[in-house]
């Protein structure tokens, strides 16, 4: 479709078709927010178009600033002066080169001679700046309009690859003459592959750092960051349909556009691929830097102190010039994460790191919400956000994501560690062997603290207190004992050694690969890697097949160790650790639970010029404002909240609350009431009934999957399920997330082939959980979901420890407003509306889209809580006191929207 540009104001909006109403406020929104350098909390309903508005709004934004940058240089340039006391436009002096391009404050009676030196001083070195800038700039888009014409990148590729394939026949050789030659060393009794198992010597803090990303030569390559937006989802699926939406936008053809993600989802080099573990892939990835950068350092020492084999091969897939060319060819032309990889393969170029490369001049950097919202992974990848834009899509789990990444559950891994002390300690350096010991010290402490002891079983160790117990850092640091240890020093040494993938590498190896002679000292050791599987993670349970559980390999207990270590260095008062006590020593565990996630986040307000947190779904937006912007320090007054209607005609939608069902029965379903008989027969008649009066598919959401699994044997066994699958064929949502697509598949056909044949069947029933795999990112669009019902409130475990204790720490920390729930209550019930919200937004999708939600609770309809619903839907509720006049309703809703369909 053509594309037209939209005037909104005195601002054109290019946009590739009519926008709707609510896009174009959308956009003009946004423009302002970036503009005047706001915080904006934005709202706009699955199916209005929301990524188009955020596209076009904000490159629309990027074009008009970089077009006033330009102006400005040129008028600077002209007249030779710099803009030292002009405070019209300060916003046009944000990127790095007019950093300190503000005059200096002169000591008061300074001669005028010497204050008219250092402004006209000031002034020419702006201009010399500006003037290397543009000189760049010119630089930069001649060698990208080449690229366009695919003029360099496949002959330049060629090249380099048959070159780099002939220096590596060169070294091969080489390797293999010195291995067979005369001089060539034997180490002592170590079997083939087990050198890379030993610690390489380690250099402190204080002492010279070995370059981890680029080479000292490459230094002088590094670009200048131009102004650029940041834009981020939750997973690389989103940010796939995000740049997919780019290309097709009136941006498409001229954006400067680069996909960042993990080395899990960018290596091209299958030796590192195949090692499953994200954690494996990150630190074998980086061992391969390290040692290039090693030999390269040996090889301009004399005589090296002492000669090893070779321990990791460099990666033929780092090399800096192909980088530079897989940068150049990501920047010509929009490419999503698929597209990367193959060209990374065909230029035989790791994406990883030539993504990376192409930060400093993209105008549109798409990343996952870990690696902006993780300060460590940010700086890693050479991330700056000094005067920068961040959007922040899918933002409704903002909270929770970041909270979840800065949280933290501790394994036990004494018993491996001490064993890798004892085969390898007389080969390691004493400086390492001190930090182990440390380390060591550290987990016995970690076991005492929940009342074991390391020289016993883990699974036959039985605890006299068990329960659950909650102490701030500090307290737990003085009752482990471990107060007067270094931990940012300890943590450092983890990172940097890399000694968690070192001690992987070695329980792979000998956790049952060790002699019958040896066995016996290490049958306790094997016992306890057994104890820790269970509890990585559930999946790893009960893998589907053999081929999936040979990809399933867990980390080692000592990441999750580094992690917890970091959490330890947390503000006393930010954070709680958690130690759960369950019986045996080996079903007990440690866990930091983060309680300010505005820490984290500050940082990023704090530095960018602009922040916009969007999503399809951001009521209630209390939670947004208080417990991650106000406590992050950010001033109400740069706040902005916009939330838009949907494009679908009022009457397209029917959302009902329910408060009494066809007996009668009051609909409460409290904890205490919910698994009465009598409730249960209730939600089985009213959806009997509306199964019968709403055609093709019904989406039915519990609160918890034991609630479901109760009521669905419940209904089995009183004969209700049978009189439900009469009308609609029954799905249900499954555990396992490698069921889903299935399932969906299954429901999806039935519903069709239902619609063909017009029998007594008209459909299908999915039966779902609130905060499951159904309840968020599915499209249950038209007659997927012609009905979404809600049984009862989804409320969070109040028994839980760490929620009491986060509803505590908001009601020490926030003000209680006037006539406003205490905060810790305030946050049970926001939370509870953020998974209602999101399940009935599963319905509508786009603009001819029409369906009927179903609220089964009487307490939906209080004030309160009907504010907390979607404002597109809050307006066009009804309530129904008896269940008689509901279904009326809903029968004549969806008579009168067949008819017209």
């Amino acid at each position: 479709m053509a594309n037209e540009t939209q005037k909104v104001g005195a601002i054109h909006f290019p946009f590739p078709f009519t926008p709707y109403s609510i896009q174009e406020d959308f956009m003009a929104e946004l423009y302002r927010v970036l503009e005047a350098g706001k915080i904006g909390i934005f709202e706009s309903p699955t199916g209005t178009g929301k990524s188009l508005s955020l596209i076009c709004g904000a490159l629309s934004w990027l074009r008009d600033f970089e077009q006033k940058k330009r102006e400005e240089e040129a008028r600077l340039l002209e007249t030779g002066t710099g803009p030292l006391h002009d405070e019209k436009d300060e916003s046009l002096c944000l990127s790095s080169s007019c950093e300190g391009a503000a005059g200096t404050p002169r000591p008061a009676g300074e001669p005028a001679w010497v204050t008219q030196f250092v402004q006209k001083k000031e002034e020419r070195d702006l201009v010399d700046r500006l003037k290397a800038e543009q000189a760049r700039r010119k630089q930069r888009e001649e060698r990208l309009q080449q690229l366009q014409h695919r003029v360099q990148l496949k002959y330049a590729a060629k090249r380099l690859r048959q070159e780099e394939e002939e220096r590596e026949n060169l070294l091969r050789l080489s390797r293999e003459m010195l291995e067979t030659g005369p001089e060539a060393e034997r180490l002592e009794q170590l079997e083939s592959g087990e050198e890379e198992l030993v610690l390489a010597e380690y250099e402190s803090d204080e002492e010279k750092k070995v370059a981890s990303r680029v080479d000292e030569d490459e230094d002088d390559l590094e670009e200048e960051h131009i102004t650029k937006i940041y834009y981020c989802s939750r997973t690389h699926s989103q940010l796939a349909q995000f740049v997919h939406e780019v290309k097709k936008s009136p941006f498409g053809k001229d954006v400067r556009l680069v996909s960042l993600g993990s080395r899990q989802n960018l290596c091209v080099n299958e030796d590192v691929k195949s090692l499953g573990s994200v954690q494996l892939i990150n630190d074998r990835c980086v061992d391969m830097q390290r040692s290039r950068h090693e030999k390269k350092k040996g090889a301009e020492e004399e005589k090296p102190k002492r000669r090893r084999q070779e321990k990791q091969a460099a990666c033929p897939f780092y090399n800096h010039e192909q980088m530079g060319l897989l940068r150049d060819e990501a920047l010509a032309e929009v490419k999503d994460m698929e597209q990367l990889l193959a060209l990374g393969k065909e230029a035989r170029a790791c994406p990883y790191y030539g993504s990376r490369l192409a930060i400093p001049a993209a105008q549109l950097v798409v990343l996952p919400y870990q690696m902006l919202l993780h300060a460590a992974t940010r700086q890693a990848a050479g991330i700056r956000l000094q005067d920068q834009v961040v959007i922040i899509d899918e933002a409704h789990n903002l909270i929770d994501t970041i909270t979840g990444m800065h949280s933290v559950e501790l394994c036990q891994a004494h018993s491996q560690l001490l064993q890798y002390v004892e085969r390898y300690g007389k080969r390691l350096k004493a400086k390492n062997l001190m930090y182990l010991k440390q380390i060591l010290y550290l987990l016995e402490k970690f076991v005492a603290v929940l009342g074991g002891n390391i020289k016993q079983n883990p699974n036959t160790q039985s605890l006299s207190q068990t329960g659950t117990e909650l102490k701030t850092i500090n307290d737990f640091l003085f009752q482990s004992q471990i107060d007067n240890i270094n931990l940012f020093k300890v943590q450092r040494y983890c990172e940097k050694s890399m000694i968690s993938r070192k001690l992987f590498g070695f329980t792979e190896r000998y956790g049952a690969v060790f002699s019958s002679r040896e066995q016996p000292k290490l049958a306790g050791f094997q016992q306890f890697l057994q104890s820790l599987q269970p509890r990585t993670t559930e999946a790893l349970a009960a893998p589907a097949d053999e081929s999936q559980a040979s990809t399933l390999r867990p980390a080692s207990p000592l990441m999750h160790i580094q992690g917890f270590l970091a959490a330890l260095t947390t503000a006393n008062q930010d954070g709680r650790v958690i130690l759960s006590r369950q019986g045996s020593l080996s079903q007990s565990t440690l866990k930091f639970l983060l309680l300010n996630p505005a820490v984290h986040f500050a940082q990023v307000v704090k530095e960018c010029r602009a922040v916009v947190i969007a999503g399809g779904t951001m009521q209630p937006v209390s939670d947004f404002r208080q417990q991650l912007l106000a406590c992050a320090g950010v001033e109400a007054e740069r706040v902005v909240e916009f939330s838009c209607g949907h494009v679908i005609p009022p009457d397209n939608i029917l959302p009902l609350v329910i408060c009494s069902g066809i007996s009668n029965q009051p609909l409460e379903f409290t904890f205490q009431k919910r698994e009465l008989p009598q409730m249960m027969d209730e939600v089985g008649r009213i959806l009997c009934n509306l199964c019968g009066v709403v055609p093709g598919g019904v989406v039915c959401f519990f609160p918890s999957y034991e609630y479901l699994r109760q009521v669905h044997a419940h209904w089995e066994k009183g004969g209700l399920l049978g009189r439900l699958a009469a009308r609609k064929k029954i799905f249900q949502e499954p555990k396992s997330a490698h069921q889903v697509e299935q399932v969906l598949l299954a429901y999806s056909r039935c519903i069709q082939a239902c619609g063909q044949e017009r029998g007594q069947v008209t459909g299908a029933l999915l039966l779902s959980v609130v905060g499951g795999k159904m309840s968020e990112g599915i499209n249950f669009s038209d007659n997927l979901g012609r009905c979404v019902v809600m049984v009862g409130m989804p409320f969070p475990n109040i028994r839980s420890a760490e929620l009491q204790e986060k509803m505590a720490y908001l009601d020490q920390t926030l003000p209680r407003a006037p006539g406003q729930a205490p905060p810790g209550k305030a946050l049970v019930e926001n939370l509870c509306m953020k998974a209602v919200n999101q399940s009935i937004g599963r319905a509508i999708r786009h603009q001819k889209d029409f369906a009927s939600v179903v609220l089964l609770d009487q307490r939906y309809a209080r004030p309160p809580v009907l504010a907390k619903l979607p404002a597109w839907i809050r307006a066009r509720v009804e309530v129904k006191a008896t269940f008689g006049p509901a279904i009326a309703a809903v029968q004549k809703f969806h008579r009168e929207k067949s008819a017209s369909s």
